[in-house]
């Protein structure tokens, strides 16, 4: 059974930058495609960004455009999530996420943490 445990979330203005942090336990974390999905309030939960088991592809949802960056460190079995020009829209729990391949479609990851509220204020 995987862990995720999620940190870094919190108020920002809009312009300003969060980096999100998921350590994980349990599984081999170097084997694992990791992801961020992100649910806003009364929206369904959306892909934001997925990372292959080495780091060498990633993958954005559209509306990212190139203001977030996916990264992971297999040696301390942390994935991170830079994010940048933050805008009011991006407001919501942000989760960490693991499947055994990369994807964009969030049903094809298995495990699911806890989730981190970002607030990006106008």
């Amino acid at each position: 059974q995987v862990q995720l445990v999620e940190s870094g979330g919190g108020l920002v203005q809009a312009g300003g930058s969060l980096t999100l942090s998921c350590a994980t336990s349990g599984r081999t974390f170097s084997r694992s495609a990791m992801g961020w999905s992100r649910q806003a309030p009364g929206k369904e939960r959306e892909f934001v960004a997925g990372i292959s088991w080495s780091g060498g592809s990633t993958y954005y949802g559209d509306f990212v455009k190139g203001r977030f960056i996916i990264s992971r460190d297999n040696a301390k079995n942390t994935v991170y999530l830079q994010m940048n020009s933050l805008k009011p829209e991006d407001t919501a729990v942000y989760y960490c996420i693991r499947g055994d391949y990369s994807s964009r479609n969030i049903d094809d990851y298995d495990s699911w943490g806890q989730g981190t509220q970002v607030t990006v204020s106008s």
